[in-house]
C-alpha cells in the first residue's frame, strides 16, 4: 500500500512540475502582457456592448415600424369593409326596387289580361 502511495504521490508531483512548466513556457512566449491583455478585453467588451445597443435600437425601430404598418392595414381594412357594406346596402336597395318595379308591372299586366280574356 505504500508503494501505491508513493505512485500517487509522484503523479502529482509530476502533474504540479508539468502545470508549473507550463505556465513559465506560457509566460515566456506571451505576446503581450497582461496588462494589454485586459486592455483589449475591455476594448471588445464595449464595442460588442455598442453594437449589441444599436442592434437593440435597430430591433425597436423595426417593431415600431411594423405595429404602425399593421395599424394603417388595419384602418384601410376597415375603409374597404365599410365601402363595401355600403355597396352591399345599396345593391340590395336596387335590388328590391327592380323586384317592386317588376312586381307592379306584371300586376298591370295580368289586370290588363284579365281584361282582354274577360
Amino acid at each position: 500500500m505504500a508503494e501505491r502511495d508513493n505512485k500517487v504521490m509522484v503523479g502529482a508531483l509530476l502533474l504540479l512540475a508539468g502545470g508549473i512548466i507550463g505556465a513559465g513556457v506560457a509566460l515566456m512566449y506571451a505576446p503581450q502582457s497582461g496588462e494589454k491583455t485586459r486592455k483589449e478585453l475591455g476594448r471588445y467588451a464595449k464595442k460588442a456592448r455598442r453594437k449589441g445597443e444599436e442592434a437593440l435600437e435597430a430591433v425597436e425601430d423595426f417593431t415600431e415600424q411594423v405595429g404602425e404598418m399593421a395599424e394603417a392595414v388595419g384602418e384601410r381594412a376597415s375603409e374597404i369593409l365599410d365601402r363595401g357594406k355600403d355597396m352591399a346596402y345599396g345593391a340590395k336597395k336596387g335590388l328590391l326596387k327592380a323586384l317592386e318595379d317588376g312586381e307592379a308591372r306584371l300586376m298591370k299586366e295580368r289586370s290588363r289580361l284579365a281584361k282582354l280574356i274577360g
